[in-house]
């Protein structure tokens, strides 16, 4: 597997489990005032995660 593939495999994994946690222990998150809301979070965790292992399948082939 190429450096930067797995680079940013990782990355992604790493942040889908950051959003991952915030969405299930409901952390708060508020940025110039502006609440952020879990749901993006979600959301957030769904694509990171995703793109983290296709990027990992894509790498491994």
């Amino acid at each position: 597997m190429k450096p930067f593939t797995t680079i940013a495999a990782l990355l992604l994994g790493l942040i889908a489990l950051l959003q991952g946690m915030r969405f299930a222990l409901a952390w708060t998150v508020t940025v110039n005032g502006l609440s952020i809301p879990l749901w993006a979070s979600a959301m957030a965790f769904v694509v990171a995660g995703g793109l983290a292992i296709m990027l990992w399948r894509e790498g491994r082939r």
